[in-house]
């Protein structure tokens, strides 16, 4: 007993350390790219949503990246009836845990959590989703070189195609999907930058509102400077 509370203790430990030094691609930058963040929203609905629910963001904030309440409810909300409503899946967890073995993770907050010192969590996923390949031996089929042994099947494998690990363990594709490399690249970019946006949605509006804090502050210091000279003109 004591042995597996120690295993337990240092379980999240030994597991940063399985990562250390792995390579990380540099994920897309889509944050200012309104129809990017929208083909991330439709991968999300259509291949993520179905198990993972974004259950801190509510859908009318989907309006947020150009879309009307109506193209919302027409093309990206399958579980729900009110827009107002949190993007949540349609399966309760316990339901899940028994499918599954463990209900999986909410992805509202995915790309910061995964965030590390090999790079952003944005890079992460960006590498994670180009990175599954084929395994016999897995239950799902699937494996990652990102995420050993992970519970995750491939759910994007229709776009991607199947890779392989060649006899010098590098991901090669074997079988091409319905999108070229370069294609499914930049959709998986999409989605990363949606997962982005999702942890933080007010992260625009907090970046200009610092820029315009500066502003006030360079235009302040400039009357400051000007009064503090008219003050001490006289004074030698």
């Amino acid at each position: 007993m004591k042995k597996l509370l120690t295993a337990l203790l240092f379980a999240p430990a030994i597991a940063l350390a399985s990562g250390a030094g792995l390579h990380l691609d540099k994920a897309p930058d889509v944050q200012g790219d309104k129809a990017a963040l929208q083909s991330g929203a439709r991968t999300f609905v259509n291949y993520c949503l179905n198990c993972h629910g974004a259950s801190y963001v509510r859908y009318n904030r989907l309006t947020e990246l150009g879309l009307t309440e109506q193209q919302v409810k027409d093309n990206l909300m399958f579980t729900a009836v009110k827009t107002g409503e949190l993007m949540r899946v349609a399966a309760r967890p316990d339901e899940q845990k028994q499918w599954f073995g463990a209900a999986p993770p909410d992805l509202s907050l995915i790309a910061r959590s995964r965030a590390s010192e090999e790079g952003s969590g944005a890079d992460w996923l960006y590498t994670y989703l180009r990175s599954f390949y084929v395994d016999e031996q897995r239950p799902t089929g699937w494996n990652n070189t990102v995420f050993a042994n992970v519970g995750m099947p491939h759910v994007l494998w229709q776009l991607q195609g199947l890779q392989v690990l060649n006899k010098d363990h590098k991901l090669e594709l074997a079988v091409p999907g319905t999108l070229t490399p370069g294609e499914y690249d930049k959709q998986v970019g999409d989605l990363v930058g949606f997962l982005v946006w999702l942890a933080e949605p007010d992260a625009g509006f907090r970046k200009h509102l610092g820029f315009g804090v500066l502003a006030f502050l360079v235009v302040l210091f400039g009357f400051a400077y000007a009064m503090k000279k008219k003050f001490w003109k006289d004074i030698k």
